[in-house]
């Protein structure tokens, strides 16, 4: 096998060779069967829904150099990467399917059991071939009677649809795992999310091999492309309209809990996203100081603060990572004007360290020197310097995380890439990441005073390396306390 997989095969042929497959039936249905009649009277009578001369994907053209730059990298070798399968939440129920990122940033595809190929053209070059689910079979009742048949779940596209919308040839990927069985030649996977394609493969691909194509394709998405920079900046804007309808309700979230909180947010994400880039944090008085709080069930109570971390994830899959701590009466008392303002300033020093040619350790050493100068200030550390405190980590009692990370299609993105070329790296424009000091002291904390105990602030920016510096693509939200607490006073009328 040297260019093709599988031969070309019609979507129509395909499903009448396998017409003649039962569909399983759900146990305890109100239904017995299907009476020879229904079945064929459910054959025809149907419209033909083929779309055509579809135009390709926004995203087609930098699909496509993102194949073409992985195609350079791995010469001679099979690449597969696959989208993922539905997971199963409960009985016959499943959680909603998110496409691997590693295939959604090749294909620009979201669809569940679609598989991306790299096919070696020889010593140098690839021809890429997508496989996917065709379009359900009428020929045997797949399409009415299937629990993932197109009356239930939806219409697929056709294969030739999907090829004019990804710019990719499409295949059948009921076909694919039998070829890959008798592939030869050297072969790469990405592991985790396709156990039948794992399967088939197993004899032919090694860990330590498949781990550097996941690598690879993490570190490719440390420096963002012009689409992957419209995406983000889509993402910030969106969640900014999140955080404004969150301030615009805060007075039913006190009625009610943290989950208000949540539901507002959420609600925003569904209008102009796809999903939630992850889960909202929404962590009213003395729950912000638990780092990920995703319970979101505790009260909501005037005088106390909201830290909300919360993000849209837009409907090409870029998430925005944003945190504003807010205090829900609109107004800072003066201790937690204090603490805020000494976040706010570590967060400034954090961001004025983002630019080309700086290392990525350096908005976190400068985040978390001015906090720590803040609590040598504040005597919660004896009589200890600032550079002892730095040189034996003491401020992490309250400032715990560390001060940001890349961004990108995962909210913690690139997360498997070297170390030299993340923590240990150079930043340079087209890096995003974010800017997230904060200072947290637990409710039963007995070293500080007992005022402080359960204020936890953080404050979180997603930041773009530039030619020149950075930009701040979270910008439209407030962060400095005084214009944090006229924009409340503004949107809450």
């Amino acid at each position: 096998m040297s260019e093709e997989l599988i031969p070309e095969t019609p979507e129509q042929e395909t499903e009448e060779n396998e017409a003649a497959e039962p569909i399983k039936q759900r146990k305890n249905g109100l239904y017995p069967g299907v009476s020879d009649e229904l079945a064929e009277n459910m054959k025809s009578g149907w419209a033909d829904t083929e779309l055509r001369d579809l135009a390709p994907i926004p995203q087609a053209g930098h699909t496509a150099a993102r194949r073409a730059a992985l195609s350079a990298r791995f010469p001679g070798e099979r690449l597969v990467i696959p989208a993922g399968n539905l997971k199963t939440r409960s009985n016959d129920t499943e959680y909603a399917f998110r496409a691997s990122t590693e295939y959604a940033y090749l294909t620009g595809d979201q669809t569940q059991d679609g598989v991306l190929v790299l096919e070696p053209t020889g010593e140098q070059g690839h021809e890429a071939t997508i496989y996917l689910l065709p379009r359900s079979n009428r020929e045997n009742g797949e399409f009415w009677l299937d629990g993932q048949g197109e009356l239930w779940v939806g219409r697929r596209h056709s294969l030739t649809e999907a090829e004019q919308r990804l710019g990719i040839p499409a295949k059948d990927v009921r076909e694919l795992a039998a070829a890959l069985t008798g592939a030869t030649g050297p072969v790469r996977n990405v592991r985790g999310h396709d156990a039948s394609i794992e399967a088939a493969l197993t004899d032919k691909v090694t860990a330590e091999r498949d781990e550097e194509l996941r690598v690879h394709l993490s570190e490719a998405r440390l420096v963002k492309d012009a689409f992957e920079i419209s995406e983000l900046e889509k993402a910030c804007d969106a969640t900014a309209r999140g955080f404004e309808d969150v301030v615009k309700s805060l007075d039913k979230a006190e009625a009610t809990s943290e989950r208000f909180i949540e539901g507002t947010f959420f609600l925003r994400a569904r209008i102009e996203g796809n999903d939630i880039g992850y889960g909202s944090i929404c962590a009213a008085g003395p729950h912000a100081t638990t780092l990920h709080w995703v319970r979101n069930d505790g009260a909501v109570r005037p005088g106390e603060l909201l830290l909300l971390d919360a993000g849209v994830e837009t409907n090409d899959l870029y998430t925005a990572d944003v945190t504003r701590t807010l205090p829900i009466n609109g107004t800072f008392s003066p201790l937690q004007r204090k603490i805020y303002d000494a976040v706010y300033e570590a967060q400034e020093a954090g961001i004025a360290a983002v630019k080309p040619g700086a290392a990525f350790r350096d908005f976190h050493d400068a985040s978390q020197r001015v906090l720590a100068e803040k609590l040598v200030e504040w005597g919660l550390l004896g009589d200890l310097t600032v550079e002892k405190v730095l040189e034996l980590g003491l401020q992490r009692r309250w400032t715990l995380h560390g001060t940001g990370h890349m961004l990108g299609m995962d909210v913690h993105d690139c997360a498997v890439a070297r170390t030299e070329a993340y923590v240990d790296g150079i930043l340079e424009p087209g890096v995003c990441l974010t800017v997230e000091p904060g200072l947290y002291f637990q409710a039963d904390d007995l070293t500080v005073p007992e005022e402080y105990r359960g204020i936890g602030v953080r404050i979180e920016d997603d930041i773009l390396v530039t030619e020149d510096g950075n930009r701040n693509l979270s910008d439209k939200l407030p962060r400095q306390a005084d214009e944090v607490e006229a924009w409340m006073a503004r949107l809450k009328g």
